[in-house]
């Protein structure tokens, strides 16, 4: 995966990075935390700037989370609810799940979407409660684009120093990249055992 990142940034420069950052963001497997750091490592070789690398970055990313957010808002929190009750075990998604995000958007609304844009695993999908809890679009833009911005130039700083101590980003980034997915997956993992023995009791 690596090496396909790196070969399609290399071909279309800015463009490749918020293509890849918009992907990111409607297909979690494709982390940020792979594709911007080779992004940094772009800069690091003088093949695009530090701006412009963040910028598209960026623009790539927040589209994706809006295309989330107005997700959410057309699904609206009933029938969300509804289709988590009929399938939401897979996901390892329960009607608690989501009561307790409209919670916690009630509490924190912007700082929540903030954030959590900036968290590994969740930043992809806290735009869907804030579509469902109805946050008015333009703080949920603000905030959204605050935390992609901050996010998106720490990745890109990353690949950058990583590239000016390794030389080469393969062999670090490789190990990014299983980390994070793998950390996905025993995530999900766990909480569908912990489900299934929730299940099992009652």
């Amino acid at each position: 995966m690596d090496e396909l990142i790196k070969n399609f940034l290399e071909d279309f420069g800015a463009v490749g990075i918020a293509i890849l950052m918009l992907v990111e963001n409607i297909f979690p497997p494709l982390p940020s935390e792979v594709v911007m750091p080779w992004a940094g490592y772009a800069v690091s070789q003088g093949r695009i700037s530090a701006v412009a690398a963040v910028l598209a970055g960026s623009v790539g990313s927040f589209a994706g989370a809006m295309f989330w957010y107005f997700v959410g808002k057309r699904i609206g929190k009933d029938r969300l609810l509804r289709w988590v009750k009929g399938h939401g075990a897979w996901l390892t998604l329960t009607t608690g799940d989501i009561e307790r995000t409209d919670d916690w958007f009630d509490r924190w609304g912007g700082w929540a979407v903030l954030f959590c844009r900036m968290v590994p695993g969740i930043r992809t999908f806290i735009s869907v409660p804030a579509g469902f809890a109805e946050m008015e679009i333009t703080r949920f833009s603000i905030c959204t684009a605050i935390g992609t911005v901050l996010w998106t130039a720490l990745l890109t700083g990353a690949g950058w120093w990583l590239a000016d101590q390794h030389g080469s980003l393969a062999k670090p980034l490789s190990w990014v990249s299983w980390i994070v997915i793998g950390g996905l997956f025993l995530s999900w993992l766990w909480r569908l055992l912990r489900q299934q023995r929730s299940v099992a009791q009652n």
